[in-house]
Order: structure tokens, then C-alpha cells, then sequence
């Protein structure tokens, strides 16, 4: 370069690695909060219909301080966990039937295609006559939400297996099981612990809506309650803890992932 040193080039090969910053989400939260609180507090949003931020964070003291909201979110954890499992296990195992077995795929990829479409709130009455109004119909919705897309994400977990690896496998006479567990599974896994994330965020949705047709408690049953009653501070309450529940579990997916994932 004439009249001066060299000068680096800088480095261009980042391929759109993903980097964390532990600033930036609580910033962005804290700035929504802060025109929510604005919009309410200069009389743009009426505080019937759109509580402020304090008004929200009293009645949520206020649910917690009365053991009301501890008694609500046990409820929706328990049927939000035992329907998630309950799917998830089943959805496993589906899913890689279909994905190993070329007659399980050419049977089961149809019916997942043609039942996944499905609103599965939709066929909550149907639950409840065939388990009743009680806990198993909420579990089975949530279940029955969960099991579809676990299905699909296992499948394409397995479908993105190299082929070159299961041929070793075989080359060495590994058997099926081994071929299955060593290869197989930890080659899927990335992609299922993404389905999870879906799975976890629709098992909380379905528990909302199953509760909010039949139960006394629960967090769907309260904000339909709050709703009812108009009591909007509360009903945003509730979608508060809500929300707070899907990012726990979203939380516990990544714990998994850093887990799970570290040969990657």
C-alpha cells in the first residue's frame, strides 16, 4: 500500500454465529414496560380496558400475598408437565418408527399429515366423553397437541441422520439397537429439543383453553374468571404469570441443549 504500513483485513467469516447478550433482552423488556406505563399514565390507553404496569404488579402481589396464585399455577404446572410428558413419549417413539421403519412411514406420515391440522380444543368435548370432566380430558388435550408436532420433529431429526454414518454402523455389524442409540438418536436430537420448544409453548396454550372450558382451577380458569369480572389488573396477572411459565420452559429446553448438545 503506498505511503503507509499494511492494514488488516477485517475478518468476514463470522457464518451468522448467534451471540448472546445478557443486556439487551431485560433492555428491551424494561422499554416496553416503560410505554405501556406511558400510554396509560398520558391517557392513551384507558386504564379500564389497559391496567399500567403498577396496577398489574399490585394485583399480582396481591394473588400471591392471598396464596390464591400459588394455588392456580400448581394446578396448570401439573397438567402442563404430565400432558407434555405423556405426548412427548409417545410422540418419540412415533416419530421414529417413522423415521427407521419404511412401512411405518408409508402408514403413519399420512395419518399424522391429515390429523395434525386438527384444532385439538376442538375435540376436548369428545375427551370429556370419553374420560370425563376431571383431569384426564385436560391432560389428553394437552397430550394429543403435543404428540403431532413432537412426531414430526422426531421424523425430520432422523431424516437429517447422514446415511454414511448408519452405513458404517452396519459396515461393523453394529446392531440395530446400537445403530439406533449411538447414531441415530444423538444425529436427531438437535432438531427434537427445537420441537420441544414448540411443543412446550403449545402444551400452555391448550392448558389455558382446556381450563377456561372446564375447571375451578387452574390459570386458564382465573383469567376467564378476571375477564368475567372485569377485573383487568388481575387478567393481565394472570398472563403475566403465563408468560413467565412459557419462558421457564423454554429455559429448561436450553439447559437441555447446552447438555445435551455439547459435541456439537
Amino acid at each position: 500500500m503506498k505511503g503507509g504500513g499494511e492494514r488488516p483485513v477485517p475478518f468476514r467469516g463470522g457464518g451468522f454465529e448467534a451471540r448472546r447478550s445478557r443486556l439487551l433482552p431485560p433492555a428491551a423488556l424494561a422499554g416496553l414496560v416503560l410505554v405501556w406505563h406511558v400510554a396509560v399514565a398520558g391517557g392513551l390507553a384507558n386504564p379500564l380496558f389497559l391496567p399500567s404496569p403498577v396496577s398489574v404488579a399490585a394485583a399480582l402481589w396481591e394473588l400471591a400475598q392471598s396464596g390464591a396464585l400459588a394455588v392456580h399455577l400448581a394446578a396448570s404446572v401439573g397438567r402442563v408437565v404430565t400432558g407434555w410428558a405423556i405426548g412427548t413419549a409417545l410422540g418419540l417413539a412415533v416419530g421414529l418408527a417413522i423415521g427407521i421403519v419404511s412401512a411405518a412411514r408409508a402408514v403413519g406420515m399420512p395419518l399424522v399429515s391429515a390429523l395434525f391440522p386438527i384444532p385439538k380444543i376442538a375435540i376436548l368435548p369428545l375427551f370429556i366423553l370419553w374420560f370425563g370432566i376431571g383431569e384426564p380430558s385436560k391432560v389428553a388435550t394437552i397430550a394429543a397437541g403435543v404428540f403431532f408436532p413432537t412426531v414430526i420433529a422426531a421424523v425430520g431429526g432422523v431424516d437429517q441422520v447422514p446415511r454414511s454414518l448408519i452405513r458404517m454402523g452396519q459396515s461393523f455389524g453394529m446392531p440395530v439397537a446400537a445403530i439406533v442409540w449411538r447414531i441415530v438418536v444423538p444425529g436427531a436430537l438437535p432438531i427434537v429439543l427445537s420441537g420441544f420448544r414448540i411443543t412446550v409453548a403449545i402444551a400452555v396454550i391448550l392448558v389455558v383453553a382446556a381450563e377456561m372450558i372446564g375447571a375451578d382451577e387452574g390459570l386458564g380458569a382465573f383469567v376467564l374468571m378476571a375477564g368475567n369480572l372485569m377485573r383487568t389488573d388481575q387478567l393481565l396477572a394472570g398472563v403475566v404469570v403465563l408468560s413467565a411459565l412459557g419462558l421457564a420452559g423454554a429455559g429448561l429446553i436450553s439447559f437441555a441443549e447446552r447438555l445435551l448438545l455439547r459435541w456439537r
